[in-house]
């Protein structure tokens, strides 16, 4: 008999299984199907508003949140009955889970995919709220390990806030032989990452800075699960999903 400490609460795909009791990463035969399309969509809700002068004024009304389609190739049961079971359980957009996007599952950079696969950043000092850019660093870390791009994805683990999962996405990076005139020095061990949103929530120094598989906190973006069964017992089904936090 095998117990397990745990049940999975990521949404089953080839790189996350899930077996009939609901554990994750123990009966690699119960993988969930891969999608066949992926949408995600970053929305900041601003209101805009001109003078007279033609002179714009800007205010963010609420913060920001991703937005995440899926769509399957039709499947057979056994293959849809494990993702409709983990949604059901979840009943509706009621109680949170977490997804894991192909394109995201590692960074761009194939060496410095490779290096944080085993080695975690950590930013070098705190992080107020509304930040839009840390320092981070390892020891290990030179350039010959590769550089995160603009465009990849990181979440923060931090073991004072438990409930920090928002996921940010890169927009500009900073290094020892790159970076902005005037501006202090960066070290060879560390980057300077810009990134969207801004934080959401103050980071303590030294937290962990995630860039293998980071993960996307979600609901179902309704209370109702539906599907479709052609003539071929083949089912058809899609997912909206929409970021929350804890």
């Amino acid at each position: 008999m095998t117990d397990f400490t745990t049940y999975s609460n990521i949404l089953p795909d080839p790189n996350n299984p899930i077996g009939n009791a609901g554990q994750g990463g123990v009966n690699q035969t119960t993988a969930g199907l891969g999608y066949s399309s992926v949408s995600l969509t970053s929305e900041h809700k601003i209101l805009n508003s001109r003078t007279n002068s033609g002179r714009l004024v800007s205010r963010e009304l609420s913060g920001h949140q991703w937005k995440i389609s899926i769509g399957y190739n039709p499947m057979l049961r056994d293959d849809f009955e494990r993702i409709n079971a983990f949604l059901v359980q979840k009943r509706g957009s009621m109680t949170p889970f977490f997804v894991s996007l192909p394109q995201y599952k590692a960074p761009q950079d194939s060496t410095f995919a490779t290096f944080v696969a085993s080695n975690t950043f950590t930013n070098s000092a705190t992080g107020a709220a509304g930040t839009t850019n840390l320092l981070i660093s390892h020891s290990s870390y030179s350039s010959s390990n590769g550089v995160v791009k603009p465009g990849d994805i990181f979440t923060i683990t931090d073991d004072t806030n438990s409930n920090h999962k928002k996921a940010y996405q890169v927009t500009r990076v900073e290094k020892t032989d790159e970076s902005l005139t005037g501006a202090p020095a960066i070290a060879s061990t560390a980057l300077l990452i810009h990134f969207n949103p801004p934080l959401q929530r103050a980071v303590a120094a030294n937290k962990n800075i995630n860039f293998n598989n980071p993960l996307f906190r979600v609901t179902m973006a309704g209370d109702a699960t539906e599907y479709e069964l052609n003539t071929n017992n083949l089912y058809s089904f899609s997912l909206k999903l929409e970021e929350v936090q804890a």
